[in-house]
């Protein structure tokens, strides 16, 4: 079995964060892949934009010294609320992991790492998942409940301190 580390993420990551946003994009089976500038869209680019802002918490996972995978947490209040939005003190969460990495536990491991150091700072964790993402599992798994939903996508929340 294949060992990964995680360390946490430095502004100097950006690069790498930017495309973990690509990655974590659904498209879903069939679809033709978003064009990459898809992330400079204000909608999308604020969720890694200028990363290391007050309250920004992410880790990034490796195998060996390459990155593979990162998770990620930003406090988006309301006038730049995400697709995840709660309210103006729970951050919503992005996490992605390298096609050929999927299903390899590594999306886990970066669960528990984020969690373990994410509590010390908020209650709860937000995020927006389209219903027929596979990730969705992962999530139910990892404790998020689904707090509202449309045609199309839920919103979850994980209660960090239960």
């Amino acid at each position: 079995m294949t060992s990964f580390t995680l360390r946490k993420a430095k502004p100097s990551d950006q690069s790498f964060l930017d495309e973990m946003l690509y990655q974590s994009i659904y498209i879903p089976e069939g679809q033709p892949a978003l064009p990459k500038e898809v992330i400079k869209r204000p909608d999308i680019a604020k969720y890694t934009k200028d990363w290391g802002k007050s309250g920004d918490l992410a880790f990034l996972a490796f195998d060996n010294d390459v990155p593979i995978g990162a998770i990620w947490l930003r406090l988006l209040k309301a006038k730049e609320k995400g697709y995840g939005y709660l309210n103006d003190e729970t951050p919503e969460l992005g996490i992605a992991i390298h096609p050929a990495y999927r299903g390899q536990g590594v999306g886990t491991l970066l669960f528990e790492k984020l969690f373990a150091e994410a509590k010390f700072s908020y209650q709860f964790i937000s995020l927006s998942v389209s219903k027929g993402n596979p990730a969705l599992n992962l999530y139910k798994r990892q404790g998020f409940k689904t707090v509202t939903e449309d045609d199309h996508s839920l919103i979850m929340v994980k209660h960090l301190l239960e």
